[in-house]
């Protein structure tokens, strides 16, 4: 059997972690130390587009690589600092040009193409709030969001905006601009613009737009289980946050090669995709190509990835591909891996150990936060499951609500609580976008509630339970769905496993699983059983499930996540309500 806690050497270590003591780190840490790092004085305007391009494309790093673009077909493209500098300072003026300017809002709807990355950051240091959305999303999530936001310009490619814009142009009434990356058949779909012309008719020096800490930046949209999405602002100064979370969660060092997989549409694809590798002046790889087990392995060789930051639906798919394709390829540069999205279950972790050869980092974050929050930590010892500790800056605690819905801190180790968050970090969102009222009620006094249940045991580790409204209540047990999750992933004929609670007459709810299977395993009775023995032997009766379904793919959002709410809709006949951020085909 495994041990609970995988030891970390730091004198084995490629590069000596970011953070080696962690509670000196915690202690003499300040957001003016980060400020001054950063070149920000206090009362001075703050960009982030400056922060993360400009103040590097005219010092020693102007020449080196900011983006390393891998097509799905074709020759890698790669923009220097300096180049990403002028590319953008062009589109701010294509901006400017078009009577687009501080405070208006600009979607982005295209893949992992680099026209989308010089659209956000020159759209930034226009003062233009920038907010992203999937290239996958159809017609409705997509004019929702536009509707919310009021959206003034979309960039977007000619294909995407045929499908999915045109039919719905005229309910859009803010809509002013369409930018359009490409000409897919030569003719502009009308009330469009050919952004290439624009980009070649622009100056490539920029006097950037005065921003300050508090002027909204970004707006990310998440779903809530029913009525509409939620759109989250950002300020400018959530550039803190991102700079010191790469460090500290991320281990950024000047020379690395970093991958971070995410979509762009996804904030983790905005946050550490985009602003905090460019922030410490570090190269990134950029994969236009959707997830192929193969392709990622190569990547990591061929590029020599030194950090990678990915999600718990990728590992679990390079899981089920099985461990002899990864022996095809060798990447000793890999030092560092991270994982965010959902919890990361034990299993996973120790196969990265295992076949990788190094272990995975989870973390925790919420849209909401803007930033990661707690993380296992390079230097730190990992407890496989754990979200980990929470970062210098963050001050994390388990709350209580009583009645009337007081707020009390709970004390005591290993008690289950709603995770809770003091303080104002520089990410923490300013708002939901018309919905004052919903924002209000995630926050008691002093303390952001993010509607997470976790416990906090006695070493300062935390341990995702699940979301309020996910855990399931039975015969007076309160069950975690990601506890139930983990062991039946430790059954070597799981590749994913989803977990509910189903309404019974006598103890209240059921534990429900449904799982997909690895290769070379056949649903059926037997295995049914088996899994069911497994469960109750790791778990005991009253938390293992009580039945199991088996299922092809399991319902995931695009970032990952499985959507439990969602089957335990389809089980229930109930309403699914937002399904915008569902993948494909689940």
């Amino acid at each position: 059997m495994r041990p609970d806690i995988i030891r970390k050497a730091i004198d084995g270590l490629p590069v000596a972690p970011n953070l080696l003591d962690y509670q000196a780190a915690r202690e003499a840490f300040s957001w003016d130390l980060v400020r001054a790092e950063l070149g920000m004085a206090a009362d001075a305007p703050v960009n982030i587009a400056r922060l993360a391009v400009d103040r590097h494309a005219s010092g020693p790093r102007a020449a080196r690589t900011a983006f390393r673009f891998l097509p799905a077909l074709g020759e890698p493209r790669s923009l220097s600092f300096a180049e990403l500098a002028r590319a953008t300072d062009r589109f701010a003026n294509v901006l400017r040009g078009l009577g687009v300017g501080k405070g208006d809002r600009l979607y982005v709807l295209a893949g992992r193409v680099p026209e989308l990355y010089v659209a956000v950051l020159g759209a930034l240091k226009n003062g233009t709030v920038v907010s992203p959305l999937f290239s996958a999303f159809g017609p409705d999530p997509i004019a929702t969001r536009i509707r919310i936001g009021e959206c003034k310009v979309l960039v977007t490619t000619a294909g995407l905006y045929r499908r999915k814009v045109a039919p719905i142009r005229d309910q859009l009434p803010s809509l002013q601009h369409v930018l359009l990356l490409d000409q897919d058949d030569g003719e502009l779909p009308p009330g469009t613009c050919a952004l290439a012309e624009l980009m070649a008719a622009a100056s490539d020096s920029f006097a950037l737009e005065d921003t300050g800490p508090e002027d909204p930046a970004l707006l990310h949209f998440t779903s809530g289980t029913t009525g509409t999405p939620k759109g989250a602002i950002h300020v400018h100064e959530a550039a803190l946050m991102h700079f010191a979370t790469g460090r500290y969660a991320l281990d950024l060092h000047p020379d690395d090669l970093f991958w971070c997989t995410a979509d762009p549409g996804w904030v983790t694809g905005m946050s550490y995709g985009i602003l905090a590798p460019l922030l410490h002046g570090v190269t990134s790889v950029v994969d236009e190509a959707d997830f192929d087990a193969e392709r990622w392995y190569r990547i990591l060789q061929d590029q020599q990835v030194s950090v990678w930051y990915t999600a718990p639906t990728a590992i679990r798919m390079l899981m089920k591909a099985g461990p002899e394709l990864r022996q095809g390829y060798r990447f000793p540069q890999l030092r560092f891996v991270a994982s965010v999205g959902e919890p990361l279950n034990p299993e996973a972790v120790w196969w990265g150990q295992e076949v990788l050869g190094l272990p995975i980092h989870d973390n925790w974050w919420q849209t909401e936060t803007g930033g990661i929050m707690i993380a296992n930590l390079p230097a730190l010892d990992i407890k496989p499951g754990s979200m980990g500790k929470p970062l210098p800056g963050v001050a994390a605690l388990i709350v209580s609500r009583g009645d009337g819905d007081e707020i009390a801190e709970v004390a005591a180790d290993d008690v289950v609580g709603e995770l809770a968050l003091r303080g104002r970090w520089p990410s923490l969102f300013r708002g939901y976008l018309g919905q004052e009222e919903r924002y209000r009620k995630c926050f008691s006094g002093e303390l952001y509630l993010t509607g997470d249940l976790a416990r906090r045991d006695g070493d300062g580790y935390f341990w995702f339970v699940g979301r309020s409204d996910d855990v399931i209540k039975s015969a007076g047990h309160l069950i975690g769905p990601f506890e139930v999750e983990s062991v039946l992933l430790e059954h070597p004929a799981v590749a994913e496993a989803g977990v509910i609670g189903k309404p019974d007459e006598t103890v209240g709810e059921m534990v429900k699983a449904f799982v997909s299977l690895k290769p070379g395993f056949e649903a059926g009775e037997t295995l049914r059983r088996e899994l069911l023995g497994h469960a109750r032997k790791r778990l005991g009766a009253a938390v293992a499930p009580k039945e199991i379904a088996f299922l092809a793919t399991l319902p995931r959002t695009r970032s990952g996540k499985i959507m439990r709410r969602l089957l335990k809709a389809r089980e229930l006949g109930l309403p699914e309500g937002d399904t915008s951020t569902l993948e494909a085909g689940s």
